[in-house]
């Protein structure tokens, strides 16, 4: 059976959508997505570094530059954040496919599939969250959707607001959706996967606090 892959299919009921994966024997659009998506990360951080978000380390030198020096130093900046979205995607396409191809018997491919919606999400997350950045100058750990802002009213602890900051709305959908759809495809017992699902996504929020508490500069890298 030939599977197109749609991932607009995959924010609505998708009971169905998984069904006719599974049974599926090939796959139709997975690499053109695939590029698209790199693509569309690398466009982001493009875009993110034009408006200047996260561009501080620039602007604290500017006075010891001269002309030539700065504009050049702005073009390097948009270049080396294109760079970074487009090995971000790769990141987050690859290694938790990689990782739950190991403890499941899901075809890497459709593990693809899987991380690409996650993929999507994180740039639509990311782009709603330009505005805030660029308008009212909010950090990426006190977005709206986000738990930076709440924690910070229970702790004064930087490391600690950063790894909930890290925690959204957007990162909860992420998480019950890999579930159901590796609980989908896949007859591992669900406490387990539950359990490798959200471990993986506490080594990513623990991985972003640590880089945040150590350098402010390389995590606006991250987020910015």
């Amino acid at each position: 059976m030939l599977y197109r892959v749609n991932l607009a299919k995959f924010f609505f009921p998708i009971d169905d959508h998984l069904y006719t994966l599974k049974r599926a024997e090939s796959l139709k659009n997975l690499w053109k997505l695939f590029a698209l998506l790199i693509f569309a990360s690398a466009g982001v951080y493009a875009w993110m570094a034009i408006l200047g978000i996260g561009s501080d380390i620039i602007s604290t030198e500017a006075a010891a530059l001269n002309a030539f020096e700065y504009e050049a130093g702005k073009i390097w900046f948009v270049i080396g954040r294109t760079v970074f979205g487009a090995i971000f995607a790769l990141l987050i396409l690859i290694i938790p496919s990689l990782f739950f191809y190991a403890i499941t018997e899901i075809p890497y491919r459709k593990l693809l599939i899987m991380q690409q919606i996650v993929l999507l999400v994180m740039l639509i997350e990311r782009v709603l969250w330009i505005p805030l950045a660029v308008f009212a100058g909010l950090d990426w750990f006190a977005s709206p959707w986000a738990f930076g802002i709440i924690t910070s009213y229970f702790t004064d602890l930087p490391w600690v607001i950063f790894f909930f900051g890290a925690i959204s709305l957007f990162q909860l959908w992420i998480i019950w959706f890999q579930v159901k759809f590796i609980g989908f495809m896949s007859d591992i017992k669900r406490v387990w996967l539950w359990v490798n699902v959200i471990g993986i996504h506490i080594l990513y929020w623990a991985g972003v606090s640590a880089l945040a508490f150590l350098d402010s500069d390389l995590i606006s890298g991250w987020f910015g």
